[in-house]
């Protein structure tokens, strides 16, 4: 086991990174910005080394720095968490080209599915279910794109192979504006990502959004840990998750699981990862496959037992998967809501002071947050400041204990999103279950 390792990451992910490791009696690294030389992980962190600037290119993405750190402080290895680099296939490179081990996939195995088009044929290989899409990259023949289309059946959506949270894709409905958004997405492919190659795929009208959670170690074996319902988005961020999902046959479930465990396989997978899926009229197709911990790996681990963060550095650390297929006993229920600095319906940004801090308790109620009162909530990163997760016995006592825990949450200073959360929570669609990845956007707009 590791002695030190380094947390490159910041907010509510280095704290459960840090709790992680404190419970296995391993030292830990906290590096940071200097907007963030107050965080509660810097200060329970044994060492921290503050990195550069508030803007994230100049820290949390600056990878020469964050090895510098790692040297200075003799880490042994290093976690990314999610976000920023975590899914960087140079940082990983880089990582293990300097010494240290990367809590994570190996770097060729991040660039493999990274890019979706390379990740699809990956899946497809390995009787993983796919979008009915074209056969990898579009071709530069106008003529060829409109006959796959044809093919494919209208709608289409047209994606980026290197994008990801919801960036580089364009749905089209008819042929006559069909070159015209390749055109564009490409363009915008190439100035985001790096890469101009964009695909087409199939665009599903009402489908849920289901992930399958991996463990897989590098001796070859791999293990799934149930599914989440990730389906209540807003432009394609999710807003609240839970577990199981409701409603789905579970010898589905796991015919799909098995396939991502022959998937992890074959791809030579190592560490956590999720598979990311469309499911729509009983059937399942595979988008994409985070190659890191998630935001909602926590309604996964009250269901299952299993502290993934933990299994991350096992894993890392060079030993053998500590379960089987048949450990894996989904028990209760899980629902997770992200608590963000923001307005809770106009979604504008409300970074600040927070003036009071109370957090709800009580069975079955979970808090993963870095903030407290008199934290400023910067205005550089990502608007969330923590995660309110309940379980229970059933889903329906699940949304009971979430309904009452969002109730006693106060947050002074600035807006939240809590009072979405609460609407959604006594919404009589959400409460049945089984809502699309629609469902919202049509709410808020008024059609819902």
């Amino acid at each position: 086991m590791f002695d030190k390792i380094l947390i490159a990451n910041r907010g509510e992910i280095a704290l459960r990174v840090l709790r992680a490791c404190r419970e296995l009696g391993i030292r830990t690294v906290a590096v940071h910005s200097e907007a963030d030389n107050e965080a509660k992980y810097v200060k329970l962190a044994d060492e921290s080394v503050c990195i550069g600037p508030a803007a994230s290119s100049q820290s949390y993405l600056n990878i020469p720095r964050i090895i510098a750190a790692a040297e200075v402080t003799d880490a042994e290895a290093i976690h990314p968490g999610y976000g920023f680099l975590s899914e960087n296939a140079d940082f990983a490179e880089r990582v293990e080209s300097s010494g240290f081990a990367f809590i994570g996939p190996r770097p060729e195995t991040i660039a493999l599915m990274g890019d979706k088009v390379s990740a699809k044929e990956a899946m497809k290989a390995a009787g993983v279910p796919v979008v009915p899409g074209s056969d990898g990259a579009l071709p530069d023949d106008p003529k060829e794109i409109v006959k796959m289309a044809r093919q494919v059946g209208y709608p289409v959506i047209i994606k980026a192979a290197g994008g990801g949270g919801g960036r580089g894709m364009r749905v089209v409905h008819t042929e006559a504006a069909l070159i015209s958004a390749v055109t564009t997405t490409r363009t915008e492919a190439g100035a985001a990502f790096g890469n101009p190659t964009v695909y087409m795929e199939k665009y599903l009208e009402n489908p849920r959004h289901i992930e399958i959670q991996m463990l897989a170690d590098q001796y070859g074996h791999a293990i799934y840990l149930g599914e989440r319902d990730c389906s209540m988005q807003r432009r394609h961020q999710k807003v609240l998750e839970e577990a199981p999902a409701t409603g789905i046959d579970r010898k589905l479930i796991a015919k799909v699981g098995d396939s991502c465990v022959e998937a992890c396989k074959r791809i030579n997978y190592r560490g956590a990862g999720t598979f990311e899926f469309l499911y729509e009229n009983g059937q399942f197709f595979f988008i994409e496959m985070n190659t890191r911990v998630q935001v909602e790996h926590p309604v996964t681990e009250l269901i299952t037992g299993v502290d993934i963060v933990q299994e991350q550095i096992r894993i890392a650390a060079g030993e053998k998967l500590r379960y089987t297929q048949k450990d894996i006993v989904l028990r209760g229920h899980a629902l997770e809501c992200r608590i963000n600095a923001e307005d809770p319906f106009k979604f504008t940004p409300s970074p600040g002071k927070i003036l009071s801090w109370h957090t709800p308790g009580g069975p079955g109620i979970r808090v993963d947050s870095h903030v407290y009162a008199g934290y400023t909530v910067p205005s550089y990163y990502d608007s969330m400041i923590g995660k309110l997760i309940a379980y229970g016995d059933t889903r329906d006592q699940a949304i009971r204990r979430m309904r009452v825990a969002l109730s006693e949450m106060v947050v002074d200073g600035i807006k939240t999103n809590i009072p979405l959360h609460q609407e959604l929570l006594i919404d009589t669609h959400f409460v049945q279950g089984g809502t699309s990845i629609h469902y919202l956007e049509k709410k808020l707009a008024g059609q819902g």
